[in-house]
């Protein structure tokens, strides 16, 4: 059994068919509905395909009534049976399972023909001049065959060229495929840029908000200070809060203990950052610092600053 386009196909599968394509059955299949479909090759050399993938590569939304529709029940199956009718397991991997629907090569064909895909068209039209040749003369051969190996024998296989319409079908698709993917690889590009440059500005911004609120420099009306709650928690209960939120440090926790009382009486700390600084010994940057990280963990909430620009933080759940 011959596996082909098979994520996750088990190792040591063997992966000679019995006997050999006049056609190249890849470039067939992909000739005819435009993209590399998955395929089981029994032993017998006859090829089956997943109903669901061949539908979706060919527009239909619904694969079920389109097998209805199009392919005669003699030319699908499930693959379970597919397999068991050659003492053969179902092949290892998530994509294969023991219902999944299948369909022969003459299946495959109906389901192209009843397809209005413009892809589909120059298929369509070499199986007219099958048709039409066969009626005229009695037969058709297929052009510029080729041995399948340098060796001279009689009974060697034979490998031919696919038709020309469909060869060129196949060509125009790779180009399409190509470009399609070259677009989707720069609209990628631009949108992981642009993310870039967001993240770059929000970065400047909270770094230009600490610095004003550091420096005094940001000046917010009394009148946008929204007064306190009149029931408000304990010191040890905000600092029991606290440590739930974030892993504190020396430098954290100094800070910590400097302001949970002030936020437990007042309900805000409307004090400047070198009043931190004086009590706990750290510089007016590390402080700042230690803010940021108050605030980022959810423990304190900035309510903008005082008219002499000391910054005002309140609970963030008080």
């Amino acid at each position: 059994m011959t596996m082909e386009n098979t994520p996750g196909a088990a190792d040591g599968v063997e992966r000679t068919p019995a006997r050999r394509d006049a056609i190249d059955i890849n470039d067939f299949v992909y000739g005819a509905t435009g993209a590399r479909v998955r395929r089981l090759t029994m032993p017998d050399g006859k090829h089956w395909f997943p109903a669901v993938d061949v539908c979706g590569q060919l527009g239909y939304t619904t694969p079920h009534k389109a097998l209805r529709d199009h392919v005669p029940e003699k030319m699908r199956d499930f693959l379970e049976t597919v397999t068991g009718s050659h003492g053969l397991s179902v092949p290892a991997g998530r994509e294969w399972r023991r219902d999944l629907q299948v369909i022969d090569l003459r299946g495959l064909i109906h389901l192209v023909n009843g397809c209005t895909k413009l892809s589909c068209r120059p298929f369509k039209e070499w199986v007219v001049d099958v048709i039409v040749a066969v009626q005229r003369d009695g037969s058709y051969c297929l052009d510029s065959p080729r041995p399948a190996n340098s060796e001279p024998a009689v009974t060697a296989p034979v490998i031919h060229a696919l038709p020309a319409q469909v060869a060129d079908a196949i060509v125009r698709l790779e180009e399409r495929n190509l470009k399609l993917d070259e677009q989707f690889a720069a609209a990628q590009h631009e949108t992981l840029l642009a993310q870039r440059a967001t993240a770059r500005a929000l970065e400047r911004i909270a770094d230009r908000l600490d610095t004003l609120f550091a420096d005094g420099s940001a000046l917010v009306p009394p009148a946008t200070v929204v007064p306190a709650q009149p029931v408000r928690p304990t010191a040890e209960a905000v600092l029991d809060d606290w440590r739930s939120r974030m892993s504190l440090t020396e430098d954290v926790w100094a800070v910590a203990v400097t302001m949970a009382p002030v936020l437990a009486a007042e309900g805000e700390w409307s004090q400047p950052l070198e009043s931190i600084a004086d009590r706990t010994g750290l510089t007016v940057q590390r402080v700042n610092e230690c803010l940021r990280f108050m605030r980022k963990h959810a423990c304190i909430r900035s309510r903008g600053g005082t008219v002499d620009g000391a910054p005002v933080y309140v609970l963030n759940h008080p």
